[in-house]
């Protein structure tokens, strides 16, 4: 009996020495995990950084990750150079040379029929098979997703144009009343299509420039952007805020 009772209290003995050990090394790996995620979050806050126009994804992903954004961040070069090489070609035409559209759409067609036909007739006889003219059809599905497209951002323009005319959002009214100013502006200066050409050409060099050199140009702009809130902080306290407000805005305070 003394000897059982022995063994037993030998046996109590380890199972409370292993359960120390236990608790012990759980302690530890919890505080080992605790530390881990304050690293992480550390990490996270230190990776965390001013991105401009408040963006969280690569500039690829905020034009749209496709084949245009491939086209405007110069993906594939070939392309990227020969869009820009035929807007130039046709900003050359149209605006330096002062081509007109329907004159050069007819010189196109009346070129490009008369050597199909030529050749087609010449093939009988030089005894070489006539030219193959593949079928040309416009698809359905991407006409009516581009019309999807085109009709949700023009409700949208919509919707965004009937806050402002309610009075709804001051800010927005100003920042579109000083747009449409700077494009009557800049319309004075050239036409419709020189500015088409300068948007382009903007479209094609400018992100592809800022995606290379972005670690450089958020700082300043992080900078600009304080500034810009600061100055509108003192005009809004000096002036925005004494204009009296629409009565929707009467009724939300109420």
């Amino acid at each position: 009996m003394a000897e059982h009772e022995e063994k037993k209290h030998e046996e109590s003995l380890m199972e409370k020495i292993a359960e120390k050990i236990h608790g012990h090394d759980s302690s530890s790996s919890s505080s080992s995990s605790d530390s881990d995620d304050d690293k992480q979050s550390e990490s996270s806050i230190k990776d965390k950084v001013f991105r401009l126009f408040g963006r969280e994804k690569p500039v690829h992903h905020v034009f749209g990750g496709g084949k245009p954004a491939d086209i405007l961040l110069w993906r594939n070069k070939k392309i990227s150079a020969g869009a820009l090489g035929v807007a130039t070609v046709i900003w050359v035409l149209f605006e330096l040379l002062e081509y007109h559209l329907l004159t050069l759409v007819c010189h196109l067609l009346i070129l490009a029929l008369a050597l199909l036909f030529l050749w087609s007739n010449a093939t009988q006889f030089i005894n070489k098979s006539t030219p193959h003219i593949p079928e040309v059809q416009i698809p359905k599905e991407p006409v009516l997703e581009f019309a999807l497209a085109l009709r949700f951002e023009i409700n949208r323009a919509f919707a965004v144009l009937r806050d402002i005319a309610l009075g709804r959002d001051l800010k927005m009214f100003l920042s579109v009343i000083a747009g449409l100013w700077v494009l009557s502006i800049v319309g004075s200066w050239c036409n419709f299509l020189t500015l088409f050409y300068i948007v382009f050409v903007v479209l094609h060099t400018v992100p592809v420039l800022y995606e290379k050199y972005e670690d450089k140009v958020d700082p300043f702009a992080e900078k600009a952007m304080h500034e810009i809130k600061k100055q509108y902080a003192v005009f809004d306290a000096k002036v925005l805020s004494k204009i009296p407000r629409g009565p929707l805005k009467q009724k939300k305070k109420d």
